[in-house]
């Protein structure tokens, strides 16, 4: 598995741990941007969306408390965090929607490695199918 994957598949991770904001932090490091703030409860203008995020504020706005652990929607407001520049928005939903599958593929793809690997009497390792080489999974 490639390490951009891990890296995705981690992000993952760490939302579904409860952990949204150190998800927010190390994408926001990686693509080299500040971190948005992340808020419970939705601007007036919104209220019957699942999420959204406001530029002017840096903030990635969810509903309700259950919903900070939803990485499709946690990555789908990123993304648009991360194409909003000088106050412009350039990035599009169908994009949005992208970065937040590629992400989910990723963490569903290791987790079938380490099912397969489990299977093969080798839980605490990860064989990668392309290069072979393996990667120890904490």
């Amino acid at each position: 598995m490639k390490i951009e994957n891990l890296f995705k598949a981690k992000i993952v991770h760490l939302i579904l741990s409860r952990k949204t904001e150190d998800a927010l932090k190390l994408l926001s490091q990686h693509y080299h941007i500040d971190t948005p703030k992340l808020k419970v409860g939705m601007p007036k203008r919104h209220i019957k969306n699942a999420g959204c995020y406001v530029a002017s504020k840096k903030i990635i706005y969810v509903p309700n408390r259950n919903r900070m652990y939803d990485p499709y929607l946690i990555l789908h407001e990123f993304y648009h965090h991360l194409r909003t520049q000088d106050m412009k928005h350039k990035g599009t939903e169908k994009y949005a929607d992208y970065f937040a599958k590629e992400h989910i593929e990723a963490y569903e793809k290791l987790l079938q490695l380490k099912k397969s690997n489990m299977r093969n009497g080798s839980p605490g390792e990860i064989r990668t199918p392309v290069s072979g080489s393996r990667a120890r999974h904490a």
